[in-house]
């Protein structure tokens, strides 16, 4: 997601920074992920972010 940003930060995509973010905390905080925080996120964004994605690639 970072490199889509840096690569022309007018991609829309929803939670764009939330993301970026989430994935720091998983990378450099592993022993203070909470499960559920993470199974969360899965299954309140994910399927926003699938349909995002799906409009880029129309």
């Amino acid at each position: 997601m970072n490199r889509i940003d840096k690569l022309d930060p007018n991609i829309v995509i929803a939670s764009k920074k939330q993301i970026i973010s989430m994935r720091n905390r998983v990378i450099h905080g592993y022993d203070k992920i909470d499960d559920e925080i993470i199974w969360g996120t899965i299954v309140r964004h994910l399927p926003k972010l699938k349909i995002d994605i799906n409009e880029l690639m129309r």
